[in-house]
């Protein structure tokens, strides 16, 4: 039979990986929209003044950054 303090264990565990979890993809999207507040800042404004480089780097930013943000809210993304 089973120690009772076993099943209280493993729901302990799995809160803190869970929770680990979370905060990562949390710190993850945090960077990511600190690195495309960053290159909004540096590149300008869209007024055909950037290079195409950038333009293509920062469109690729700001895809990463809205699954980040799905992912976080549950929402599931058609590919």
């Amino acid at each position: 039979m089973m120690e009772p303090h076993i099943p209280v264990l493993i729901l302990s565990l799995a809160g803190i990986i869970a929770i680990s979890i979370v905060s990562w993809v949390m710190l993850t999207a945090w960077r990511d929209w600190l690195a495309l507040r960053k290159m909004a800042l540096t590149v300008g404004d869209d007024s055909g003044m950037t290079s195409p480089a950038a333009r293509i780097e920062l469109a690729a930013l700001r895809e990463r950054v809205r699954k980040l943000e799905a992912i976080a809210s549950g929402v599931d993304l058609l590919p």
